[in-house]
């Protein structure tokens, strides 16, 4: 078989880079062992808000101080699974250091908003040229909600060093929270609403979506697991798969949280750590008791959606092997969490699911060429920013395949970063 390109990975952003290599005129090949948007894939499952505020990284100043009373709460944001502490250990600890200072933060903070200014109205075209703009709501906004101000004054540096990269933060109070989120506990009296965030109302069928659009555009799909790369003095001539080989002239890496072998076969080794996601969804329709738009619940760690299919609650960590079986008691913690912010919800019947973030230690992807073969680019590791990214990341993918000069300085998404 014979491409000008080979995707690896039919996720969002290996979706996303389809479409646009596609519609350049080269001929795509996607290589993924499971469907386009199915529920193996992170794709399916996150937390479906296009949050373009989403800039700040993971880690803060002082996080450290939080951990051990997080890892001993049932109920916390973060676990670790005892017999993987040894090899997450340093992963965490670049995690840890990454955001360490202000100064750290803010450098991130300006760097990430370059790769997500604008996403929900990137997300809107392509959405509308794939034939599913119903997917998109490019202004439903987003909000943050707090038990009181106290709660988002400990907040302050992300939403001021938000506010200084020229990111409308809307504040509601009392009554008026109480009007735009009805059926929100009313332990809850303190929000900041994003204007410029939007949502996507089902990422799975989004995906798939993208994936057929890239279909008639010429693009093909292998069921298949790429496993490496064969070169001849620097230059890529094909991607291995376990159905053979694919001889072509470009490849972009997009696995997820399966990257890292691959990226190390092209001469890059980058710190890449499966976060383990769960969710539970409540299936239904409009009448649901729930959001009126996404929230991100401050004291709970959680998003909670309305989808086109009920009420979605996502978020939390885990960290353990991306093997490992799954530990549903953390679903259930989703569970009780949406229970206790929209009480009038019943939450007997929730779907639970599992996905695993391919995260960075700094919570930046990689966006770069490969340093031991031409014609591989990396595009992975975008943790809790994947979706709201991926149109961009998509762009500039196909940016470095094609040779064109990337819409934005791609320097802080180097694989060199991790070199040190």
């Amino acid at each position: 078989m014979k491409a000008d390109v080979a995707i690896l990975g039919a996720g969002i952003i290996g979706a996303q880079a389809a479409v646009q290599l596609a519609e350049r005129g080269l001929k795509v090949v996607l290589v993924d062992p499971g469907p386009p948007g199915g529920e193996q894939a992170a794709s399916f499952g996150n937390a479906a808000w296009l949050s373009s505020h989403s800039v700040t990284p993971p880690s803060a100043p002082g996080i450290w101080k939080q951990v051990p009373k997080w890892l001993r709460d049932p109920l916390g944001p973060l676990s670790v699974r005892p017999a993987y502490l040894p090899k997450a250990l340093p992963w965490l600890l670049r995690y840890v250091a990454a955001g360490s200072t202000e100064q750290k933060l803010r450098k991130v903070a300006a760097e990430l908003r370059t790769l997500l200014k604008d996403a929900p109205s990137l997300h809107e075209e392509i959405a509308a040229r794939a034939g599913v703009p119903e997917l998109i709501n490019a202004r439903s906004g987003l909000m943050h909600v707090y038990p009181d101000r106290a709660g988002y004054d400990a907040d302050g540096l992300g939403w001021r060093i938000r506010r200084e990269l020229g990111i409308v933060c809307d504040e509601i109070e009392g009554p008026e929270l109480a009007r735009c989120q009805p059926d929100l506990a009313k332990t809850y009296t303190f929000a900041v609403n994003v204007p410029e965030a939007g949502q996507c109302l089902d990422p799975g069928a989004y995906c798939a979506a993208l994936v057929r659009f890239a279909q008639t555009l010429g693009a093909r799909i292998i069921a298949a697991r790429a496993t490496g790369f064969r070169s001849e003095n620097g230059r890529l001539l094909a991607v291995e798969t376990s159905q053979g080989e694919i001889a072509c002239d470009a490849a972009v890496i997009a696995c997820g949280a399966r990257s890292t072998a691959l990226a190390g076969k092209a001469g890059d080794h980058v710190p890449l750590e499966s976060e383990r996601g769960y969710h539970v969804t409540v299936e239904g329709g409009a009448n649901l008791p729930g959001p009126t738009t996404s929230v991100m619940v401050s004291d709970r760690k959680v998003v909670i959606s309305r989808l086109a299919g009920g009420i979605r609650c996502a978020g939390q960590v885990e960290i353990a092997s991306p093997d490992a079986a799954p530990d549903w008691r953390r679903a259930e913690i989703m569970r009780t969490h949406l229970a206790a912010v929209f009480p009038d919800l019943d939450t007997g019947d929730a779907r639970v699911w599992l996905g695993l973030r391919p995260s960075t230690p700094d919570g930046k992807p990689v966006i770069a060429r490969a340093r031991g073969i031409r014609g591989v680019v990396h595009c992975f590791g975008h943790g809790h920013v994947g979706l709201v990214s991926s149109a961009r990341s998509g762009r500039l993918a196909a940016q470095l395949v094609a040779g064109y000069a990337p819409e934005i300085d791609l320097s802080p998404f180097s694989a060199a970063r991790f070199r040190s």
